[in-house]
């Protein structure tokens, strides 16, 4: 499966609120919140679900692949989408293993599994 998926009972903004917190303990700053319903709205689309994209890094870990090798530039930084799906919250992301088995380089697969690991225990922590 490419995603990592959990439900929460929490608002999207409580969801989100909490989200930051972990990833912080874990190293991981965001460093973009989009909100898709928003801009949507503001460009004239009557767009009600709600979809939050959190763009996250963890400085040292990104460092450290792109001088192993650029490409991964193409996925970086990590995101993590909290979404609202018939009245419930969700927590999800993009495997960063899944990603990485295209570049064929078992170190970067090992520091991928390292950051996806990471990631989920601050999303299972966040819920």
């Amino acid at each position: 499966m490419f995603h990592f998926t959990v439900e929460t009972n929490q608002s999207v903004d409580e969801a989100i609120q909490s989200l930051q917190e972990e990833l912080q303990k874990e190293k991981f700053g965001v460093l973009w919140d989009f909100d898709i319903k928003e801009t949507l709205n503001k460009k004239g689309f009557d767009f009600q679900d709600t979809y939050r994209v959190l763009e996250v890094c963890n400085p040292k870990a990104a460092s450290e692949v792109l001088s192993l090798q650029p490409l991964v530039s193409y996925f970086l930084p990590c995101k993590i989408v909290v979404y609202e799906d018939q009245g419930t919250t969700k927590i999800g992301m993009p495997k960063p293993t899944v990603f990485m088995e295209h570049i064929e380089d078992t170190k970067l697969i090992r520091i991928a599994e390292d950051i996806e690991n990471r990631l989920i225990a601050a999303i299972n922590a966040a819920k």
